[in-house]
Order: C-alpha cells, then structure tokens, then sequence
C-alpha cells in the first residue's frame, strides 16, 4: 500500500473542503476532506495545474 502524505484541506466558499496528497513515487492525489480513501491519482503535475485552476475561480463549480 502507498503512504500517502496529505496537506492541510482547502476550503473554498460553502464548505467545499478537498485534500492534495503525494507519495514518496511522485504520484498526486486529490480527495474530499474526510474522504481521502477514497481519491483521485494522476501526476503531481496535473493536479497541482487542476487546483491552480479552482483557486483562481476558473473550476469552482467542480467543487
């Protein structure tokens, strides 16, 4: 199983909380806040460009 290391949640407007992860590989994760067995892999690189587009209001709606 890969350890996943998780910062601290993002919380956008309305309590839309989600976690980014990464593992000792270079693998990315992104989670809900309090569901992080349950979340997405892709590059760090994809999900770091994914939630650079949500913080700056471009994605919002995904949350």
């Amino acid at each position: 199983m890969t350890s996943i290391t998780w910062e601290e949640p993002f919380c956008g407007e309305g309590n839309n909380c989600f976690r980014l992860g990464t593992d000792d590989d270079g693998n990315g994760y992104i989670a809900v806040a309090g569901q992080e067995d349950r979340h997405l892999t892709d590059t760090h690189e994809a999900l770091r460009t994914l939630i650079r587009d949500i913080k700056a209001g471009k994605a919002d709606h995904l949350l």
